[in-house]
């Protein structure tokens, strides 16, 4: 067993930490939602045919999101046998590598490079999320954790918003260098200001640690249904999300494409930082089961931006989705942190990006296939990824928590 006491001293307030780590979490999503984004605009510019952008996308998405996955076992092992607080660091160094490899990529196989050091990063949001478990009042986790993760789908499009007039007229390495300064700020800030007091009586191998995070999981019928129906869940989300920057430019032509896939990109995002508390207060209210399974309505949502005409009913349908989807995710961290025990919930929490990450594969990975006839198919697929998952988080809520 270990002792410790996580982030920071007993005398601070929860709120401080929800404030630090969700600040962190919106530069972190900016650059993901950048970096995604812009891809599509970027390609071109690596000697990509145009005829290939679509193909290029999805794989690239798709084959460096494989990389990441199988050290997230090892990132809540470390923290569990060190400390929280270089763990959550790593995660940030890898996308300062990251950017710094966009700047400078002449091909695409560089640029793949660049996207698979940032998926060296994951595992930090499960160990900020159990840190902050352990200081919110027991009724106030679930709007703590909607604030903290409405900071991802938040940042994911206020990004785009941010740098699409930064890629028009700077172009997409600027917008790397950019937000290479902002991760040393962050490096900076959590180095300083996020106080982690550590005793350790743990001497079991590193690899056995991991091997047991892995088992907690595989031993609770709740946990072994509840990934894989996220993910299911979730890559619908993703499928959509990597090819709306190149509906949106199926739809313009003009000379300000980052501009307008920003707004296009942003606009979804202030509807997830309102929705996202909303949902988050009612779940403490009324239950999150009941909460996250009335979002069935997300699947009639899903085919409207392939129904609707020109741009304009693009992006109001899109703001929607992105409304619901993102706050469906936001609470998602929540129903993991209440489907695992207190002693087991680190190492749980260190793998609840997994669903997100999974679909950032499987969905792309659709998509690079489906889009060869029209991009707009993503939609209607979205929709029937989000009912099947929908189905399973049905089935993974009648199983027994152990």
């Amino acid at each position: 067993m270990s002792e410790r006491t996580s982030g920071f001293t007993s005398s601070e307030s929860w709120i401080r930490i929800l404030v630090l780590f969700t600040l962190a979490g919106f530069v972190e999503a900016m650059f993901y939602g950048q970096v995604g984004s812009f891809t599509p605009l970027f390609l071109p510019k690596l000697g990509i045919a145009p005829d290939q952008v679509a193909y290029f996308t999805g794989l690239i998405v798709s084959v460096s999101g494989l990389i990441g996955i199988p050290f997230l076992p090892f990132w809540g092992a470390l923290a569990d046998r060190y400390s929280r607080q270089p763990v959550i660091i790593r995660s940030y160094v890898a996308h300062f590598i990251a950017a710094l490899l966009a700047i400078l990529a002449g091909n695409v196989w560089v640029f793949l490079l660049a996207r698979a050091v940032m998926n060296l990063s994951l595992g930090n949001s499960g160990l900020m999320m159990t840190t902050l478990s352990e200081r919110a009042p027991s009724n106030r986790q679930g709007l703590a954790f909607s604030i903290m993760n409405s900071a991802a789908p938040v940042g994911v499009f206020v990004g785009p918003l941010l740098g699409g007039p930064i890629v028009d007229l700077w172009g997409f390495r600027a917008l790397m260098a950019i937000d290479a300064f902002l991760m040393l700020v962050v490096i900076l800030s959590l180095s300083i200001s996020y106080k982690d007091t550590y005793r350790s009586r743990l001497h079991q191998p590193l690899i056995s640690m991991a091997v047991d995070s892995l088992r907690i999981i595989a031993r609770s019928p709740r946990l072994r249904t509840l990934f894989p129906a996220l993910t299911i869940l979730f890559a619908g989300w993703m499928l959509a999300f990597t090819y709306v920057p190149l509906a949106v430019t199926a739809l313009y032509s003009g000379p300000n494409q980052g501009r307008v896939v920003g707004l296009v990109m942003g606009i979804g995002g202030f509807l997830a930082l309102l929705l996202s508390p909303i949902l988050g207060a009612l779940a403490d209210r009324f239950g999150l089961w009941q909460v996250l399974l009335v979002s069935a309505i997300e699947v009639f949502l899903w085919p409207l931006p392939a129904l609707v005409n020109g741009l304009f009913g693009l992006g109001v349908a899109w703001t929607v989705l992105n409304g619901v989807a993102s706050a469906v995710f936001a609470l998602s961290f929540s129903l993991l942190a209440q489907s695992a025990s207190q002693e087991s919930r680190g190492r749980v929490m260190s793998f609840s990006y997994l669903p997100v990450n999974i679909g950032s594969i499987f969905g792309p990975a659709i998509g690079s296939y489906i889009t060869q006839g029209s991009i707009f198919t993503v939609f209607p697929v979205a929709a029937a990824l989000t009912a099947f998952g929908l189905v399973a988080l049905w089935y993974a809520n009648r199983q027994e928590m152990r």
